[in-house]
């Protein structure tokens, strides 16, 4: 039986929740142990390890965002943002028993120092079915802004 629309969706929705509300650590073990979290510059990339993106993070390098995100030691993260994540527009692109694409949209809204910035982007998963159940083994967020400049980001997007 193929991974469904609503268990996929179920997990991308546990994770916008669990970055909305800081369970950072609880969110790093929704990841494959060799998932990636990518946030490219260029719309159209697709061979991230060959351009220059905002993220390209393994496991350690989730874990040492988290840490910075955490420890107050890095500048765009004090005082914390407070954000919210809309997210939208569900479609599997494909389905099998061991692992889904999903496409959707998320609209984000970022409150910090007195002021609110909004952020559009495009989602795609790769989801994988392991020991453990659903996990993420690749999300890619293609920000409409990409191409602009952008501020510091002071979360996980």
């Amino acid at each position: 039986m193929s991974i469904t629309l609503e268990d996929a969706v179920a997990l991308i929705t546990l994770e916008a929740d669990m970055l909305d509300h800081g369970d950072f650590h609880d969110w790093l073990k929704l990841y494959t142990p060799d998932g990636r979290y990518v946030v490219p510059i260029d719309p159209n990339a697709e061979d991230f390890e060959k351009v220059l993106n905002y993220a390209y993070d393994d496991a350690e390098m989730r874990e040492k965002r988290v840490v910075r995100l955490l420890s107050g030691r890095s500048i765009s993260a004090a005082p914390p943002a407070r954000t919210v994540r809309l997210l939208s527009r569900y479609r599997m692109m494909d389905s099998s028993e061991t692992s889904c694409t999903l496409r959707c949209a998320q609209m984000l809204q970022e409150l910090r120092q007195g002021r609110v910035h909004d952020y559009a982007a495009n989602l795609n998963y790769r989801l994988e079915m392991t020991n453990d159940g659903l996990k993420i083994a690749l999300k890619v967020v293609r920000l409409l802004i990409s191409t602009e400049a952008l501020t510091a980001v002071s979360y996980i997007l």
